[in-house]
């Protein structure tokens, strides 16, 4: 297991590990169950940016903004070059050896760049929305963690991989669907206690989960569509738009529940 973990922080964070000496499928897909564990620093530091934030009257959006500062630091921007690829490649051609042509060459096409302006907007915006709620912070933290379980939707034994190169070869087909399911589930779980000590009602949370599992679900559709499978990009664009989908659903369910409360 030292060496999923090794893998998981290694990939995943700015933490410096030592590399895993044994990296094949099964290691993969233990990396990947443990990828919400992994980020644990991550979402730790979110929330004590904006618990301490919050303190000294910084305004919300400014800390919406440097919350998701720290998260493209602490992943060296790692889910966002994926994003932005992903991006550019599904808009370049219709054509496959094109579009993975493009995704390859790691330059920032104009999709990319709205790609990734739109959704780092979405999460900042989110987060300034639910920093002031009870437990907030931390609320966003958890949602930080419970988003990198798009990687075991996008890694799933059902879904091929675009290419026989590349990070996302080592990891796809390595996580089975129960496992996949089960983390999904433990997910819910987290979220929903979190939301309802957040004044968040259960039921948006666990719509909020269900949102992001399907938004996911939806991206794999599509790269499976036009790459015929997906690639190390297309598992970053996940994190992110998982990431985005929990936070915005999370914040619009605070928002509504605050509406209709007596």
């Amino acid at each position: 297991m030292s060496d999923a973990w090794r893998l998981a922080l290694g990939t995943l964070t700015v933490l410096r590990v030592p590399p895993p000496r044994v990296v094949d499928r099964r290691t993969a897909g233990r990396a990947v169950l443990l990828a919400p564990l992994a980020v644990l620093p991550l979402g730790a530091a979110v929330a004590l940016l904006l618990w301490v934030g919050l303190r000294l009257g910084t305004p919300a959006l400014a800390l919406g903004f440097l919350a998701v500062a720290v998260l493209a630091l602490g992943t060296r921007c790692f889910h966002l070059d994926g994003l932005s690829d992903t991006a550019d490649g599904l808009t370049a051609s219709y054509d496959r050896e094109r579009s993975l042509e493009v995704m390859h060459s790691g330059t920032s096409g104009p999709a990319g760049g709205v790609a990734v302006l739109v959704v780092l907007g979405v999460q900042a915006a989110s987060v300034a929305s639910l920093a002031g709620l009870p437990a907030g912070p931390w609320l966003v933290g958890v949602l930080v963690c419970v988003s990198r379980c798009a990687l075991v939707l996008t890694c799933a034994s059902p879904v091929p991989g675009a290419r026989t190169d590349g990070l996302g070869a080592a990891f796809t087909r390595s996580v089975s669907p129960p496992a996949a399911l089960a983390s999904w589930l433990v997910a819910g779980v987290a979220v929903a206690a979190v939301a309802h000590g957040s004044q968040v009602g259960v039921q948006h949370a666990a719509l909020a989960v269900a949102l992001a599992v399907a938004v996911v679900l939806l991206l794999v559709w599509r790269t499976t569509r036009r790459l015929g499978g997906v690639t190390g990009d297309v598992l970053g664009a996940a994190v992110e738009l998982a990431l985005a989908t929990l936070l915005v659903a999370v914040a619009t369910g605070a928002t509504y529940a605050e509406l209709v409360a007596p």
